[in-house]
């Protein structure tokens, strides 16, 4: 159950499959390569979660931030993303991969060499420290943990920045808006009787088109000044909102000729229709 005794033998596994690589002729035997290929990926991510358990045991208040993760486009963040991470550092250093611009390139190369060999670093003290006192973290262990720890975190920041377009913080803001705008969407229509607890505890699926169709009566009329305000322009708004401006300033303009009544039934519609 030693976190460390498990570190060790995902090492093992690691470091075999890299043997077993290095001794294959991958033209001779394509297949067997792929194979391999596979084996290691899936050794390493394993090898990866249970640093990061260690990590969280080890040195839980060292850590380098990962305040940055809510920067990445959502697709980006998936539970192997350390893994990838990996992999492109090994691509970047062994001079494969091709999408980085050479600028940014030279810097990410840099920053993928001292990942690795901080990683190689881990994976040699760790695995003494399994070997003599397993059941303890001692202080160079720890210092080494946390260089890794915040070269991975700089690395990661770095590799995404370099391939996509992070958000700003102008944009994350806009989104934490548009967050509250559904919460106050979905109080008010619990108050209204649109809704009731009883669908939200159980997860209704229709809530997934009745809560941003009230949301957006409610952006546009309720809270004028929340993040469907229409007195900005279309750059200032979030990119979720931004390519409807000017049917948003449609759906206003009817929706300031109903009365309360007609409001209020429509509303209600909307929490039905499908």
């Amino acid at each position: 159950p030693r976190l460390l005794s498990q570190f060790f033998f995902a090492d093992e596994k690691v470091t075999q499959v890299v043997a077993e690589i290095n001794g294959l002729n991958a033209e001779l035997d394509p297949q067997q390569y792929l194979v391999l290929l596979n084996q290691l990926h899936l050794s390493q991510a394993h090898l990866l979660a249970v640093l990061e358990r260690i990590m969280e045991e080890c040195i839980p208040t060292q850590r380098h931030s990962r305040d940055y993760l809510v920067k990445f486009p959502e697709e980006l963040l998936v539970d192997n993303l350390g893994n990838h991470m990996l992999f492109a550092a090994e691509c970047l250093l062994a001079g494969t991969f091709l999408e980085v611009e050479e600028m940014d390139g030279a810097q990410l190369r840099a920053q993928a060499r001292n990942l690795l060999c901080s990683l190689e670093l881990v994976r040699t003290v760790l695995r003494e420290q399994s070997l003599s006192q397993p059941g303890s973290y001692p202080e160079p262990v720890q210092a080494v943990l946390i260089q890794f720890d915040w070269l991975f975190a700089e690395f990661e920041l770095s590799y995404v920045s370099s391939l996509v377009a992070v958000k700003s913080p102008e944009e994350i803001y806009r989104q934490q808006e548009i967050v509250v705008l559904f919460c106050e969407t979905v109080e008010r229509a619990l108050r209204l009787g649109y809704l009731t607890q009883e669908m939200i505890d159980g997860y209704e699926p229709l809530l997934m088109f009745t809560i941003p169709r009230l949301a957006i009566i409610s952006g546009l009329l309720i809270y004028p000044e929340g993040p469907l305000s229409l007195e900005q322009s279309p750059e200032q708004m979030s990119q979720v909102f931004s390519p409807f401006y000017n049917l948003l300033k449609k759906i206003r303009d009817l929706l300031q000729v109903l009365s309360a009544e007609e409001l209020c039934l429509l509303e209600r519609s909307l929490c039905t229709a499908e």
